[in-house]
């Protein structure tokens, strides 16, 4: 029986997965709106619901220092503007498959680069559970990486992966910083921290929105209708669901289990935010998943029941 915080940690970081693999399904849901839409719309659509949570959470937001603000900018352009920026551009260069399997190595590196920062756990204890969730994710994506095509130029391709190493990069930085300094703050709730990183997040995506304005106006042969595209209500619903869900609510469980869990098991949870996404891309197109990739998914699970006995034991 696992004790308390570690229960509680991975019952929250499970939640967590939940809301943000709803995230994935978004833009399928949305296959006609740009990428950079749907990237500044969700953080637009986060930052307009957090003022209603600020104005409840007003006392504890005020009591937050110039550094906390600082720290909160920081995370909301890492882990949300510019991750999403470089994987959309890295989609959109080299189409879907090999950017996936990029950012489907999050759990193994964060894990990896925490506990080299950190020395949490010994090396010989923490291996077993990332060779089983590094098979599980390869299980996972070989049928995508199946399909990869011949791709448009050299040039292309190395902008499209180094856009998606720069995202695993900014989302290996995210988890390791918002867990370090939400532990040197424990008067910070973690409901407080979301919303504060939500507004945040306003600013700086209304910049990228006003950008992304100018740049349709400078491009008159585009045909994407800015701001709100051919589908006004859809678009304005789904920003609203994946700002409040995927991303005030996923931060909030999320900044619950980094405030309780070690950063080399909460890294290695991500996996629960592509579980989430698998099975809710296979109930919209009413698949049933493949041996590979069923095969994946029970590794992913061992994997991650492996890392939570690790520390358990500990």
């Amino acid at each position: 029986m696992f004790h308390r915080p570690l229960f509680e940690g991975i019952t929250c970081a499970l939640g967590a997965g939940l809301a943000w693999g709803l995230a994935f399904i978004v833009p399928l849901l949305l296959a006609d709106y740009p990428p950079a839409m749907l990237s500044f719309g969700r953080y637009l659509a986060f930052g307009i619901i957090a003022l209603p949570l600020a104005w409840r959470d007003l006392r504890r937001l005020q009591a937050l220092t110039r550094a906390d603000w600082g720290s909160a900018f920081e995370l909301a352009l890492s882990g949300n503007i510019i991750y999403y920026l470089c994987i959309s551009a890295s989609i959109q260069l080299i189409d879907v498959p090999l950017p996936t399997m990029l950012i489907g190595t999050l759990p193994v590196v964060i894990a990896i680069v925490s506990n080299l920062h950190e020395g949490t756990l010994p090396w010989l204890r923490l291996v077993p559970s990332l060779l089983v969730i590094s098979l599980g994710i390869a299980l996972v994506n070989h049928h995508e990486l199946k399909h990869l095509t011949a791709l448009r130029s050299p040039a292309e391709y190395a902008i499209g992966v180094t856009a998606g190493l720069a995202a695993v990069a900014a989302w290996t930085w995210y988890p390791m910083r918002n867990s370090r300094w939400l532990k040197l703050r424990p008067q910070i709730a973690s409901g407080t921290w979301a919303t504060a990183q939500g507004l945040a997040s306003m600013p700086l995506a209304a910049v990228g929105m006003i950008a992304t304005g100018f740049w349709y106006a400078a491009c008159p042969g585009n045909s994407y209708d800015f701001p709100l595209g051919p589908r006004p209500a859809s678009f304005i619903g789904l920003m609203l669901i994946s700002g409040l869900v995927a991303s005030w609510f996923g931060t909030l469980l999320w900044n619950r289990a980094s405030r309780l869990l070690p950063t080399v098991l909460t890294g290695q949870l991500i996996v629960f935010e592509t579980l989430a996404a698998l099975t809710y891309a296979f109930l919209l197109r009413g698949e049933v998943p493949g041996a590979d990739a069923l095969a994946g998914i029970v590794l992913l699970v061992v994997g991650v029941m492996l890392g939570a006995r690790a520390f358990h034991k500990r």
